[in-house]
């Protein structure tokens, strides 16, 4: 009975560990991103972020983003050069201090339950979700994000 208790705990304890996966940009957040968000910024549809800044009208009247469809493209509007800007806009208004949702956070899911898992899925990707721009963040805001590939 013992042997068997033990080898239960020992089950468990590895499936815990299996089912606690860090949360990575290959095997969580680009899954995410290519069912929620290609389909405005993606490749074939987004434009580069100082093509879409120059004339930001013109996107925005297509239904057209930035693009954020891979991993070096996303972690700019985490760190840096566009500190916290996908957190002000995927943000389900908790962190804010309006209570605002942020634009995007609509388009996490299809129901309130999937965009907050998805949402989690981002905060456990980044780390240190914070709403701040590059003029305010600090550096322990900064060593905070983690945002791994």
């Amino acid at each position: 009975m013992k042997k068997t208790l033990a080898a239960f705990g020992l089950a468990s304890i590895a499936a815990a560990t299996v089912n606690a996966q860090e949360v990575t940009w290959s095997n969580s957040i680009k899954g995410i991103v290519e069912k929620q968000c290609v389909i405005c910024h993606g490749s074939d549809s987004a434009a580069e972020y100082q093509l879409f800044k120059k004339d930001k009208e013109k996107w925005l009247a297509k239904g057209q983003g930035m693009r954020m469809d891979s991993y070096s493209h996303l972690v700019s509007f985490v760190g840096w050069p566009n500190s916290g800007a996908m957190m002000r806009r995927l943000d389900d208004g908790k962190s804010s201090s309006d209570g605002k949702q942020g634009n995007m956070y609509q388009h996490l899911g299809a129901t309130e339950e999937e965009r907050q898992q998805n949402l989690a899925q981002f905060k456990a990707w980044v780390g240190n979700w914070t709403l701040k721009r590059w003029a305010e963040i600090t550096r322990d805001d900064l060593s905070g994000i983690k945002a791994k590939y």
